[in-house]
């Protein structure tokens, strides 16, 4: 993954760019991590933004944890 810049960060005014993030759900009964999620991160304030196709993946992940019902689930986006 290259570290292009994409533009200013409208939170802090840092530069923003591509890079990883880790996504957390509280799901009331549990939790769900997922880590390295690639998003366009602040290098000043760590404001992150993940793209749509992205977004519904980690949506089916979260329903998938949700019917598990476990208190803890944590994995890794495997894009």
């Amino acid at each position: 993954m290259t570290k292009k810049p994409s533009g200013k960060c409208p939170l802090c005014g840092g530069n923003k760019q591509q890079g990883k993030t880790t996504f957390t759900v509280d799901l009331g009964f549990g939790i769900v991590v997922v880590r390295d999620v690639p998003a366009t991160v602040c290098s000043q304030c760590g404001a992150d933004w993940i793209e749509d196709a992205i977004a519904s993946k980690l949506e089916e992940i979260v329903d998938n944890a949700r019917r598990k019902h476990h208190p803890v689930e944590i994995t890794t986006l495997s894009t």
